[in-house]
């Protein structure tokens, strides 16, 4: 019996040890994450300053580049309700407020904005999906088939992405006047020929983001070729003379083109409905981007 009872002793002081033992490592594990910032200490008892150099000025950073990114924005909003048409006269945030500007954009003869629009909306469309289909197409090739070349013609497409397309915009104007003479549809001044020259631009970057990938990033390329397309104006100006069938961007630009021109607030009721395809196609495909982006960019 009184070994029995030693041995109950002995465990029950084993016991009591580790319990001992547990409860200061549990302490010092709690001290340490309040240390390292793992758990937060109530504001109240580190005061206004810790709080500050802890998170605070991350709060502050982020609400400065808030009001920057949006400054731009609400400034434009402004001269498109502005009905004087300046930018001299729209330095007052929203001092005027009409929507002359928006009524001419599609009552005024001399600004065919919804010619322009639809051309947008046209090309910008058919080249995505058309970007997206070739690329997928190029892509798979490299991806998945095994011929001679694969590694220099993939390298190639990428040395050519680095010269800027406005280097060959010379060239490309000379060439689309010789197929204007061989085949009238296609060449300058018609939608095709400059949907023709956005392919032609946008493979070569794109087939090697979707080199391997074929889920989110078709998302992503369609969304980024959409915008530079839809804002394009260089090469754009150069092939489509005609006026009915330029885009927004040669559009807006020909409004505030001419010397003491007038035409801002026209020109930023315009800037803003041509953003509106842009900003509801991300909003549609957000959840596409960084997922997309991150698989293109690791393969």
């Amino acid at each position: 019996m009184a070994h029995l009872d030693g041995s109950a002793a002995a465990s029950a002081a084993a016991a009591s040890a580790a319990a001992t033992v547990q409860a200061s490592e549990e302490e010092a594990l709690s001290t340490r994450a309040i240390l390292l910032g793992d758990r937060p200490v109530p504001r109240k008892q580190r005061g206004f300053a810790r709080w500050f150099a802890d998170t605070g000025w991350r709060h502050l950073v982020a609400w400065a580049a808030i009001v920057i990114a949006l400054f731009p924005l609400l400034y434009i909003l402004s001269a498109s309700l502005n009905p004087i048409g300046t930018l001299t006269g729209s330095n007052q945030l929203f001092s005027n407020v009409s929507l002359r500007n928006y009524e001419r954009l599609f009552t005024d003869p001399s600004v065919p904005y919804g010619t322009w629009y639809l051309n947008s909306l046209i090309i910008a469309t058919i080249t995505s999906v058309l970007t997206v289909l070739l690329c997928a197409l190029g892509a798979y090739a490299f991806s998945r088939m095994r011929f001679t070349g694969r590694r220099v013609s993939l390298a190639a497409l990428l040395v050519v992405q680095m010269f800027p397309q406005l280097l060959a915009i010379t060239a490309i104007f000379l060439l689309m006047i010789q197929i204007s003479d061989a085949f009238p549809a296609i060449g300058l001044g018609t939608h095709a020929g400059l949907i023709m020259v956005y392919l032609g631009g946008a493979l070569g970057v794109n087939i090697f983001l979707m080199y391997g990938f074929f889920n989110t990033v078709l998302v992503v390329v369609g969304l980024l070729v959409f915008i530079g397309t839809i804002g394009e104006f260089a090469i754009a100006s150069v092939i489509l003379p005609d006026p009915s069938t330029q885009t927004v961007a040669i559009g807006l630009f020909q409004l505030v083109s001419g010397f003491q021109s007038q035409n801002w607030g026209v020109f930023s009721a315009g800037a803003l409905l041509a953003a509106l395809p842009v900003m509801v196609f991300f909003l549609m495909s957000q959840r596409y981007l960084a997922g997309g982006l991150v698989s293109g960019s690791v393969k």
